[in-house]
């Protein structure tokens, strides 16, 4: 250090510690030969205080007295080096936020290209639905004429990936321009799909209330993706979740509807959901009627849906729209059915049919035969025994029934139990009726989104399988264990109890399944799929009471972990078979894992006692196999017959249970069916 600092003062080159950056402040040390006096130096040097930099100088004579301040040199030399190791550290620390910065930019861009390349359909999609709502804006501004809109709806739907290249941007385009390319925009091929309209109280991920929200969205998107065109009107509730609509609009004028002898505002919104074309209905002098904290339940619940059904149907005529399917569901909205075949068919909609699904018969909605006066009905020609009357009341009406009358078709929704059984076991007093109207009513079964649940093509698994390659099965269970912390062998039968959202633990049983997997000597994996649920709290309390190594209790929601329980698990215990907002026995066997029920064999047995050609394919592969299947038993066939056990879970996973399998050949099968009458 004292040999630098000499070099320093004799003007001689600084070591490699004195090399200053041009971005620096400092200055670096400088012995300058003084031009007045040859034998003196004159010193230049810049300290620093606190903040500021300080500039001395003075001069060094040849006089024997001054001498070179080499102390003060050396200090100057520490306080440059704690600046450059100051300066040095924050360059680390800006170097290693660019890295994470990058590491984030990475993974974004990974999954922005993983969901690109998965929903590039719905691009085409949100396009289509997104013209289609704004060729319903210019009907409603009278822009262009409903005879018009028709022609251009079919353009639009004869023409969805075209469309899609020629009006991928449409937002900042006024209505007169997008009209002009809409016209200019050739009219080639013959209409392909079909044009379903669903008028509906609930659709996921905006109205997440019952199975039937998951039903809309989950039909909706694999119809579109087989070629048709689908649109949902809803009620505009208040707690409606509306960061979930892309590009949200309120159309500027209003809608009227008939309701009580008047008519009345409506407020119309649209928007795209997933691809789907939304439209939502807000009544203005009966706002009180969708700003409530339930769906339904209240006293004035027909009053309510007769008004929205009413008015949904009178959006449609003025908008011109010509659909070839008007989809209604449950009581909710069944009075369309009346309403449209004794009002609306003969207003430009001659050719639409109607599809009911009922989820089930246990929600009728009977009321006194006059309130039917108030969305424009006549009750002397509806309260008639073949119409509407109630089948065990006949001083009311029963809203349910008058869908089933004035339905071209009835979807019920099921994938347990087969027709015979819905009809004469669980139909609550409509059992005369659907005898009647027999050959009109179809089994559906429900589904599950198999573009988020697919073993071979699931990002979040290390190593994706299917059923001809189940090598990556063996991969997952692994990691999983890993994960864990479970003795790590492919051959130790995982077990995993997954709790579907809204379910109730049964401490008492779970601490049963537990004494069973210590017996068996099994790997056990207890977890909620519902983040900060009241059954998280449950699973934690039974966590701290439970201590045992080959038993995991998962506490904290992980959707990556519970797609990998799915992959990695040999049994998923399951609640029900009959739940249908249920869907984990349908993922179970997508990832091939057994789904195996709380419930004992003979209650078992019980809900599986008839079976016909009728049933679905879901219903035939339970009832057959593991609807029938204990624990104890699955555990035994898995250690004593591993080979056909392999083939069993193949076999399921060749299985399409999702919304685009079985679900929708039935929902084609009806409308193709409803068009030929």
């Amino acid at each position: 250090m004292m040999a630098t600092l000499f070099n320093a003062a004799l003007g001689i080159p600084s070591s490699p510690c004195f090399s200053f950056s041009k971005q620096s402040t400092l200055s670096p040390l400088r012995c300058l030969r003084n031009n007045q006096d040859v034998n003196g130096f004159h010193e230049h040097r810049l300290e620093i205080e606190g903040d500021k930099n300080v500039e001395k100088s003075k001069s060094i004579t040849g006089d024997d007295h001054a001498k070179p301040d080499f102390s003060g040199m050396f200090e100057e030399a520490q306080q440059n080096i704690l600046y450059l190791n100051k300066e040095r550290l924050k360059a680390i620390d800006e170097l290693n936020k660019t890295k994470r910065e990058k590491q984030s930019l990475l993974s974004m861009v990974k999954k922005l290209t993983v969901e690109k390349m998965a929903g590039a359909c719905r691009d085409n999609q949100s396009v289509c639905s997104d013209l289609l709502l704004r060729i319903d804006s210019m009907v409603l501004n009278n822009v262009i004429s409903p005879g018009e809109a028709s022609e251009l709806r079919r353009l639009v739907i004869s023409h969805k990936v075209g469309v899609y290249d020629v009006f991928n941007v449409t937002a900042n385009k006024g209505d007169s321009e997008l009209l002009g390319e809409l016209r200019q925009f050739s009219y080639g091929s013959k209409k392909s799909g079909f044009h379903i309209v669903h008028i509906c109280t609930e659709m996921a991920p905006l109205v997440p209330n019952r199975s039937i929200a998951s039903y809309v969205t989950g039909i909706s998107r694999a119809l579109q993706r087989k070629g048709h065109l689908v649109e949902v009107i809803m009620p505009k509730y208040a707690s409606l979740n509306l960061d979930e609509v892309q590009g949200l609009r309120k159309l500027t004028i209003e809608a009227y509807s008939y309701f009580n002898g008047q008519l009345h505002e409506n407020r119309i919104w649209t928007g795209v959901v997933h691809g789907i074309g939304v439209t939502l209905i807000e009544p203005l002098r009966y706002s009180s009627f969708f700003s409530r904290e339930m769906i339904n339940g209240y006293p004035d619940d027909f009053e309510r849906f007769s008004y929205f059904s009413r008015a949904s149907l009178d959006y449609i005529v003025k908008c011109g729209k010509q659909p070839d399917v008007l989809h209604l569901h449950n009581w909710e909205t069944a009075i369309v059915g009346p309403l449209f075949w004794d009002i609306f068919a003969n207003q430009g909609l001659e050719n639409t049919r109607i599809l009911l699904t009922c989820h089930g018969f246990n929600s009728q909605c009977t009321e006194q035969p006059d309130k039917l006066a108030l969305c424009g009905l006549d009750p002397e020609r509806l309260n008639l025994p073949d119409r509407l009357q109630d089948n065990i009341n006949m001083e009311r009406v029963n809203i349910l029934k008058g869908g089933v009358v004035y339905s071209n078709r009835v979807l019920i929704m099921s994938s347990v139990h087969p027709k015979h059984t819905m009809v004469h076991n669980l139909s609550h007093g409509l059992e005369p009726t659907l005898n009647i109207h027999w050959d009109k009513l179809a089994i559906a079964p429900y589904g599950f989104d198999k573009s988020t649940w697919d073993p071979s093509s699931d990002s979040f698994l290390p190593e994706n399988f299917n059923a001809e390659n189940m090598n990556g099965k063996v991969v997952c269970k692994v990691r999983l264990q890993q994960q864990l912390g479970l003795s790590e062998r492919a051959s130790n039968i995982l077990v995993a109890c997954i709790f579907p959202k809204g379910a109730e633990l049964d401490v008492h049983k779970m601490k049963g399944i537990i004494l069973h997997a210590r017996q068996q000597n099994i790997q056990f994996i207890f977890m909620g799929t519902n983040e900060g649920s009241v059954m998280n709290q449950t699973l934690e309390g039974l966590k701290k009471e439970i201590k045992d190594n080959k038993i995991r209790i998962v506490v904290k929601y992980d959707e990556a972990l519970l797609h990998l329980v799915f992959a990695g698990s040999d049994i998923i215990l399951c609640q029900s078979f009959l739940d249908p907002t249920d869907e984990i026995p349908l993922k179970a066997l997508r990832y091939g894992a057994a789904p195996i029920t709380h419930l004992c064999e003979a209650t078992i047995n019980r809900n599986f006692i008839h079976h016909d050609q009728e049933a679905t394919k879901y219903s035939q592969l339970i009832n057959s196999t593991f609807g029938n299947m204990s624990l104890n038993l699955a555990v035994d066939e898995i250690r004593n017959n591993p080979s056909k056990w392999r083939q069993r879970m193949i076999e399921a996973m060749t299985q399409d249970f999702s919304w685009d399998g079985e679900c929708y050949d039935a929902h084609v099968e009806a409308c193709s069916a409803i068009k030929n009458l």
